[in-house]
């Protein structure tokens, strides 16, 4: 079985044709791919690997024509293959705890939203510089929620009343009124070993970020050769180095993961720093003091320097690794923070805990820089596109503006869950809601316009049902003339319209999008501006104010309050449930299916890019395959599966490319990459695949809400790329050949179409007469070995 497995993989004698299926979103077995419950891995590993029916192990060796089929006659079909990745999203149910990573899934999805304009190479820079600032903020506020929890709410406001630690015995041990006189009682040391918990989380997302790393994403592309720093193209998918980026992603983690114990040794240093800063404190330790402030803002500001260098290298592979960067910053940011602690702890005679951590200035910083970021990358991204002259027919979603608008919505999802956390655990310590003086006054602020959001999301989805409910009227008529029905079955016509209509939500998503962007960004200036100017909570502000002022303060307040904790259990709910239940893990895996196709080169504790571990594969396989047959090779790609596709065929080299046919359905590769990432799967990007590789053919329905046309006209470079809409349901009635209803498949079985084989079969017909002869199996190239971070 080693043997003709290895025969397999490499090839002997020509086989006629290998079709290698790609599955899509939420993941197929291999025994559903193939149609065969007998199926043999020939290579990969339980991660990611290809298979191929029992019966067709050994089919190289036999030759095209005397391969045999499933069912023992002969072979007059390619030999099909099958990718299976869906362990790389959804292999097990700790995945479902990357969940509280979403944040920075988003703000590395708007690094590569950027519109296409690759002759403005300086504002393209500034462009990724910007979004990397604004991954790093995120950083900073969730660790710094870390320490709001951890040191204000629970080392120094519970611990301090007297009523709080009795309440929770666990923390008598921190408490100078339930134990007088313990060495863990006084501030400085109660804030010390509190610290211990943002530090540990600080450190274990560093640990996520190397294991995945080495586990993901350190594959080495098949064509290692550097290119020239003026080689443009049409898109950087194609560049050795776009799914390779170890240097950045390393260099990121230092800066983010230095970022994170900085923020702790502040907060835990600054509350000592100003005690001992009041007048006729200790000389000694307010000057220690100043030194550690010095020493923390100088190592703030090399950890931004190291975020400001230039970013990803996609020309050639990143092996190098920026050794005193990546090394001596977080190891430099630990020493600091143990010398927070030990400054801290210093005994302090008369130092009591009172009020609040001064939290509110931090939390008010962070959402005042990230605000100004958000404007910027606007600015810039508006430049971009005005430059941009791939888009004739204006596909790029918001002109241009889908990376700021997402990146406000990656700065809300952290400020909502930090929010969050705060508010439940003040609730949970502060058991009657008066002995803490509870999280910062911007936290309340910001719960309190959540009501006013959902009101406008509400507002928004009811205009958006009327036109679902309008399109779904007129497509009746259409439905009726297409399959010439007559009067017909109402329900059965009214069914149909309404897949068709619900389908056009997705090309909506821009205006959902936008909405939400702006509303957040405007009632976020008007709670910070709240916040800053009354210094209180909305219910307090507004005691004096009108009655209907007052009332909807304290409901906004309340209403808020309750929302962002239930929005936060829901949240932590939905994951734990993934431990127990594979449909939801299932679910939660379709999710980074979508959002973690890109490399992580804005935040790197973002979830793990699977692509980077695809695509080599699908690259290694196709170019291996080719090269030892000589045969034809069609790619065939549902849904995601098909934009994997497209990356890898951009990764081959001319000669093996040109002998490839790539066959998508149900693609989102122009309705949903094209008009949201337009840098890399815009017109001129897809025209280039379309004249660059054998040939193309894409097959959609109108019912299916995420694949669509590729909207590539026929040329030199062959025929049109888009198939006519798909019949779904393939019959409206019952017939001979259908009997029993036929189902609205949507997204769904695209291969039991007749379309799909007749494709499939005239991209093979296509491929034929460009294909050399025969030849013997030349040496199989050697593998790079994978290099870690």
């Amino acid at each position: 079985m080693e043997r003709a497995q290895e025969r397999a993989l490499t090839g002997g004698e020509a086989t006629a044709a290998l079709e290698l299926l790609v599955h899509g979103v939420g993941g197929a077995t291999p025994e559903k791919m193939l149609n065969d419950p007998r199926t043999v891995r020939i290579t990969g590993d339980d991660t990611a690997a290809v298979f191929r029916r029992a019966a067709d192990v050994d089919a190289d060796q036999r030759g095209g024509q005397g391969a045999v089929s499933a069912t023992g006659g002969p072979r007059d079909r390619p030999v099909p293959e099958a990718y299976v990745w869906c362990n790389l999203t959804s292999g097990n149910g700790t995945r479902a705890l990357w969940l509280l990573l979403l944040p920075f899934m988003v703000v590395n999805l708007a690094h590569w939203m950027r519109p296409a304009a690759p002759a403005r190479t300086r504002t393209v820079r500034c462009y990724g510089l910007l979004v990397r600032l604004a991954g790093l903020s995120l950083t900073v506020l969730l660790v710094a929620a870390a320490c709001e929890v951890a040191l204000d709410l629970t080392a120094w406001q519970c611990a301090g009343t007297a009523a709080c630690a009795e309440r929770h015995t666990w923390l008598g041990f921190l408490s100078p009124s339930v134990r007088d006189g313990g060495w863990w009682t006084l501030p400085g040391r109660r804030l010390a070993l509190a610290a211990l918990v943002p530090a540990a989380l600080t450190g274990l997302l560093w640990y996520l970020s190397h294991r995945t790393w080495r586990a993901y994403e350190s594959q080495e592309p098949l064509n290692a050769r550097p290119e020239p720093e003026d080689a443009l193209g049409h898109t950087a998918l194609g560049r050795p180095g776009f799914w390779y980026g170890r240097r950045l992603v390393a260099r990121l983690r230092a800066a983010h993961t230095a970022a994170g114990l900085l923020t702790v040794a502040a907060a835990v240093g600054a509350a000592a720093a100003r005690h001992d800063a009041r007048p006729g404190g200790p000389a000694f330790l307010d000057l220690l003091g100043r030194l550690l402030e010095t020493a923390l803002a100088t190592g703030a500001l090399a950890t931004v320097w190291v975020v400001c260098r230039r970013g990803r290298s996609e020309h050639r592979l990143d092996r190098r690794l920026d050794a005193h960067l990546v090394r001596r910053l977080p190891l430099a940011a630990l020493t600091l923070l143990v010398l927070s602690l030990v400054y801290a702890g210093w005994e302090r005679p008369g130092w009591t805990s009172s009020g609040r951590l001064p939290g509110d200035l931090t939390f008010g910083g962070i959402a005042l820089a990230q605000g100004a970021l958000v404007i910027s990358l606007a600015v810039v991204a508006a430049a971009l596109h005005r430059g941009s002259t791939g888009d004739p027919e204006g596909r790029t979603a918001l002109r241009g503006l889908g990376g700021p608008a997402v990146a406000t919505l990656a700065c809300a999802l952290g400020g909502v869950m930090s929010g969050g956390v705060s508010q439940r655990v003040s609730d949970w310590l502060d058991g009657t809601g008066t002995s803490l003086a509870g999280p910062p006054v911007l936290l309340t602020w910001q719960a309190s316009v959540i009501p006013a959001l959902l009101l406008v999301q509400l507002a928004l989805c009811a205009l958006l049902g009327r036109r679902v409910w309008l399109l779904t009227r007129a497509e009746q008529a259409a439905v009726a003339r297409e399959y010439d029905t007559g009067p017909g079955d109402p329900a059965r016509t009214r069914r149909i319209a309404r897949a068709r209509a619900m389908a056009t939500l997705t090309d909506r998503g821009p205006l959902l999008v936008a909405v939400t962007a702006a509303t957040t960004l405007l009632l976020g200036a008007g709670a910070l501006a709240g916040a800053f100017t009354t210094g209180t909570t909305p219910q307090r502000a507004a005691v004096s104010a009108h009655p209907l002022v007052r009332g909807a303060a304290e409901t906004g307040q309340a209403l808020g309050s309750w929302l962002i904790g239930l929005g936060f259990l829901l949240f932590v709910t939905w994951g734990r449930r993934a431990y127990k239940d594979a449909s939801a893990r299932r679910t939660i895996g379709i999710l980074w299916d979508v959002g973690t196709f890109w490399p992580r080169a804005a935040h790197p504790f973002a979830p793990p890019c699977y692509a980077e571990r695809a695509v080599p594969d699908l690259t290694w396989r196709m170019a291996t395959w080719t090269r030892a047959t000589g045969g034809r090779l069609v790619i065939s790609g549902h849904s995601q599966g098909s934009v994997l596709a497209a990356a890898a065929a951009w990764q081959l080299q001319p000669a093996d490319r040109r002998r490839v046919a790539l066959l998508t359905y149900g693609s989102p590769i122009e309705r949903l990459y094209g008009r949201w990432f337009p840098a890399h799967f815009g017109p001129a990007a897809l025209t280039a695949l379309h004249e660059e590789i054998a040939c193309w053919r894409n097959l959609y329905r109108l019912t299916d809400p995420i694949g669509g046309p590729v909207r590539l006209s026929g040329d030199d470079c062959g025929p049109q790329v888009d198939h006519p809409p798909l019949a779904d349901p393939l019959a409206y009635g019952r017939t001979a050949r259908h009997p029993l209803p036929a189902p609205i498949l949507g997204h769904s079985d695209y291969q039991a179409d007749p379309a799909f084989t007749l494709e499939r079969e005239r991209l093979l017909g296509r491929l034929r007469p460009e294909m050399p002869p025969q030849r013997p199996r030349p040496e199989e190239p050697q593998a790079p070995a994978a290099a870690e971070a």
